[in-house]
């Protein structure tokens, strides 16, 4: 990790995997209500138009000129943090015989991220109104998906804290509120205050890389590492939410507190437990809850160690709601009873270890791992490291997570008298 300014780290990853070369970005900030859908609208806007690329098709030819480069800025949340994130994606100039392309790249990354179409202190009006009233109609289209809608009311029930229950990219609300004017205010202020990790992944020259993005006009801000977990206290009475809507099929989703952390020791007896819940078709949601007794049409289980949160899924015919919810907590009491095969527990942890083994091979997932070692220092891990954590689980340590799970939530979209 080079410090090409304090809060501006810059991460190289030379490897000849690849026959491409990914440049990537990221603005951190702590997450907070306000800033989510400000973010959102910032992210389209810098991926649509720059100062020198005023237009979609002048900003798309330019990226044809650099091979059909892959480009594009999005947002992102983990825990208490928010993100911001850019990508860039180019061939080695190796293959293409141009030794040109990456500081030409490192130029077009420089233009799009330090010289956004803003005149006279506001983002040029007609992208502006365009992006919000995209942002608008992609947010409101959401709830048109129900399981999304159900994922994202979940959480609204679940998570006590305001910026938790929203999703990364914000509401209507606050984005009605939004003016170009405000937006340039705060897009100098991320580029100011905001922590900044660059990555490079592909085959090149370290040197290289550190003289070109010592050009980039970065400057110092204050170096924080706001803490990346959220933490809510787990309570005694379950909190319900219900919508009626007519659709074809219910969805019923539930919430439970794991209070278990990325850096935790019980994360792999957790990666396993969720396994033999409702991470994989063999799960016990899977195998029972749907096929068995043909109650759901989809049921799986995932989640989150930044939260020390879990959440079930599952499609079904409103009128089963009730057997759907006795079987669930019948799969997770058989879990804290220690009542699984030992071919389904191998099973899992072959799967899960040929999930990971999978993920060597993909670019974010290195600048994943790399960015979670400089924020939790202490969760680094080689290779041999993790897949030896993973082999050391036993059944007991899946038994006792199972038993610290809570369930604090639930949600149910009721389809009505349509399926009943």
């Amino acid at each position: 990790m080079i410090e090409l300014k304090t809060g501006v780290r810059l991460h190289i990853i030379p490897t000849k995997k690849y026959k491409t070369i990914q440049i990537y970005g990221r603005f951190t900030t702590r997450l907070t209500k306000e800033i989510m859908t400000k973010r959102a609208l910032l992210a389209n806007l810098l991926e649509t138009n720059s100062f020198r690329y005023p237009d979609q098709s002048q900003l798309s030819g330019k990226l044809a000129e650099l091979y059909g480069a892959s480009f594009g800025f999005d947002v992102g949340r983990k825990g208490n943090l928010h993100w911001l994130n850019v990508g860039l994606g180019i061939v080695n100039g190796k293959y293409v015989d141009d030794e040109t392309l990456l500081p030409t790249a490192l130029d077009f990354f420089k233009e799009v991220v330090f010289n956004p179409n803003i005149k006279e202190n506001h983002f040029d009006e007609q992208t502006f109104q365009l992006e919000k009233e995209n942002l608008k109609s992609y947010i409101e289209s959401l709830n048109e998906d129900k399981q999304t809608l159900a994922s994202l009311k979940i959480k609204e029930t679940y998570f006590t804290d305001e910026a938790q229950q929203l999703p990364s990219f914000g509401t209507v609300a606050d984005l009605e509120q939004l003016t170009s004017q405000s937006l340039a205010t705060y897009y100098r202020e991320m580029l100011a205050q905001d922590q900044i990790d660059l990555f490079v992944i592909g085959d090149v020259e370290e040197s290289v890389i550190v003289e070109l993005f010592k050009q980039l006009p970065f400057t110092d801000r204050d170096a924080s590492f706001p803490s990346i977990y959220y933490h809510q206290t787990s309570d005694n009475v379950i909190r319900e939410q219900q919508m009626q809507e007519s659709v074809t099929q219910g969805k019923l989703n539930l919430a439970y507190a794991t209070n278990i952390y990325y850096e935790d020791v019980e994360r792999f007896a957790l990666l396993v437990f969720n396994g033999l819940f409702g991470g994989f078709p063999h799960s016990k949601l899977f195998m029972n809850v749907r096929e068995k007794a043909s109650l759901a049409y989809y049921a799986s289980s995932s989640f989150d160690t930044f939260r020390g949160y879990m959440q079930v899924q599952t499609g079904i015919n409103s009128g089963d709601r009730e057997k759907v919810l006795r079987l669930v907590r019948e799969q997770l009491q058989e879990l804290q009873a220690g009542d699984f095969t030992d071919l389904a527990f191998q099973q899992t942890k072959a799967m899960l270890k040929n999930h990971y083994l999978l993920g060597l091979d993909s670019m974010q997932n290195m600048i994943e791992t790399t960015y979670l070692g400089q924020w939790l220092p202490q969760s680094e891990l080689t290779d041999d490291e993790w897949l030896a954590c993973l082999a050391a689980v036993t059944p007991k340590e899946v038994q006792k997570v199972a038993q610290n799970i809570q369930l604090q939530a639930i949600f149910f979209l009721d389809g009505g008298q349509q399926n009943g």
